[in-house]
């Protein structure tokens, strides 16, 4: 098994990375494999709704950033964690455009498999921007994963983050879940338990 986790940060090493790490620590020790992709510090487009992938299932129109090489990884992961700095009370432009373009493109490859938000602050801003990230997974058939508290850490460097003990206990407890979560859907399967039939999409328009 193994689980992706996404740094929407443009700092290698800095707090977000310090968040997942955590959690990856715990998912390593329960003989889950772990990738940490971090998005670097250059633009992302935005999806312009151009309906490429629609014509061509599984593969953005543009090829200039990592969205097409994290489908691809996703297709072989069994889980993803997606984390963020709080921007303004928001996740970072460059990790909510890469999700709009991840998701349109490769919903299949993560529908049915679990994902979590984690998000790191100086202060505030925290919950909103969890709820901005896990909008991706409720629609499109993924298990949410929860801690024991709501998935974020504070600080403003690594070193205080680090001193954010219930923080941390929060990123251990996820990466508990996760792998609790894992091996509950493993088992089923094992035990030929299939995903959900999905019926066709209904799309209703409010103004006929």
């Amino acid at each position: 098994m193994k689980v992706l986790l996404i740094n929407g940060s443009n700092k290698k090493q800095g707090c977000t990375h310090t968040a997942l790490s955590e959690v990856a620590k715990i998912l390593n020790r329960e003989n889950i494999e772990t990738e940490i992709i971090q998005l670097g510090s250059t633009p992302i487009r935005d999806c312009t709704g151009c309906r490429y992938c629609r014509q061509n299932e599984g593969k953005c129109v543009y090829n200039d950033d990592m969205v097409n090489e994290v489908i691809e990884k996703a297709k072989n992961s069994d889980g993803f964690i997606f984390g963020s700095p709080v921007y303004y009370a928001h996740p970072s432009g460059r990790l909510l455009s890469f999700l709009d373009r991840l998701f349109y493109a490769g919903s299949s490859a993560f529908a049915f498999k679990p994902g979590a938000a984690v998000v790191s602050a100086r202060r505030a801003g925290t919950t909103a921007s969890i709820d901005a990230i896990t909008k991706h997974f409720t629609i499109n058939k993924m298990p949410v994963i929860s801690s024991n508290y709501w998935n974020m850490v504070h600080g403003n460097t690594p070193e205080e983050v680090l001193q954010d003990k219930e923080g941390l206990q929060i990123m251990r407890t996820l990466g508990e879940n996760m792998a609790w979560i894992l091996k509950c859907i493993e088992a089923g399967k094992n035990a030929g338990i299939k995903t959900p039939e999905t019926e066709p999409k209904i799309m209703t328009n409010f103004i006929r």
